[in-house]
């Protein structure tokens, strides 16, 4: 008997539920086992369910797919011309969602096991010259209280090396204007202490003797930086107010907020400062990861020696 539309419409809809069940069960005990952000978990479960709406065009589940319908759907994956690195992410994610499922024995086989990674080069991170911070930090109006808080804002994920999500979800608590000392909520529910530096110090004083309470407008809060609605800002309102200062400062090169913490680990060992303690400011797990800032000053040098030396 061939099944009716609307049947085989009901049929495609159980399996999908059943697999968004299956992915949300990953996530929670992706969640409670290692503290993974919310970002992350998003950008899983979007990978998963891409991977849950193939199998399911295959006829089959989560947990039914074999190595093949997993090396098809990464094909699918390159062909729409998603980055070799978005494809290592996707598969990273996917290897990780079955290894649980192995571990829980809801399957006997991991699909991935025999799955090549993409190949991703390894590429120096964006940064900043010193001089083209120094324009960026000059460009908000800092007569009025949005500009006082992005100049506070830029003035502070600059001095400590913030990741913009740190950054924007900071209370009035983690900072001690006192102790010139922020307390930083990292990946993985990882606390750090990270000092703050004179002229960021400064900055954040002057934003709290009175810009700030204008922002909140008597409104009780806890954020360190609000937005016009004394909320916590978003991640992409604050990427926009740098574009908008980027363009102000005549600064040419793409900048995001994670340039600026580029700029922070570059700025810090081309002035001398150990591997190790850009490592804790940054909250870095792994020294490995610090190291990509050795080769962006490596790089710098070499440049320079090509530029200046008379064989170069």
């Amino acid at each position: 008997m061939v099944d009716s539309p609307q049947h085989s419409s009901q049929s495609g809809s159980n399996v999908l539920d059943a697999g968004s069940r299956v992915i949300d069960s990953y996530l929670d005990d992706l969640w409670l086992e290692r503290g993974v952000s919310k970002h992350t978990l998003s950008a899983y479960r979007r990978d998963l369910k891409k991977l849950a709406i193939f199998l399911m065009g295959q006829k089959m589940s989560l947990l039914q797919a074999e190595q093949a319908h997993v090396q098809q759907f990464m094909a699918q994956m390159m062909k729409s011309k998603v980055s070799t690195r978005s494809a290592a992410r996707i598969l990273s994610c996917i290897r990780g969602f079955y290894q649980h499922q192995l571990r829980e024995e809801r399957i006997a086989i991991n699909p991935c096991v025999h799955i090549d990674s993409p190949k991703v080069g390894k590429s120096l991170p964006k940064t900043l010259s010193e001089k083209d911070v120094e324009r960026l930090l000059a460009a908000p109006d800092v007569s009025t209280p949005i500009g006082m808080r992005d100049k506070a804002m830029l003035e502070l994920i600059y001095a400590c090396g913030l990741r913009v999500t740190e950054l924007i979800s900071l209370t009035s608590d983690q900072v001690s204007l006192q102790q010139g000392i922020v307390r930083v909520m990292g990946k993985g529910s990882k606390e750090r202490l990270v000092p703050i530096g004179e002229e960021a110090l400064d900055w954040l004083q002057k934003y709290y003797q009175g810009m700030r309470a204008e922002l909140l407008n008597d409104n009780p809060s806890n954020v360190c930086f609000p937005s016009r609605r004394g909320q916590q800002m978003t991640r992409q309102t604050f990427w926009h107010r740098i574009k908008q200062y980027t363009v102000q400062a005549g600064i040419t090169v793409d900048v995001s907020p994670h340039t600026l913490r580029h700029a922070f680990a570059t700025h810090l060992l081309a002035h001398g400062a150990d591997l190790r303690v850009v490592q804790l400011l940054l909250g870095h797990s792994d020294l490995s990861t610090t190291q990509i800032y050795t080769h962006v000053e490596q790089h710098r040098l070499q440049t320079l020696h090509a530029e200046h030396h008379p064989r170069g």
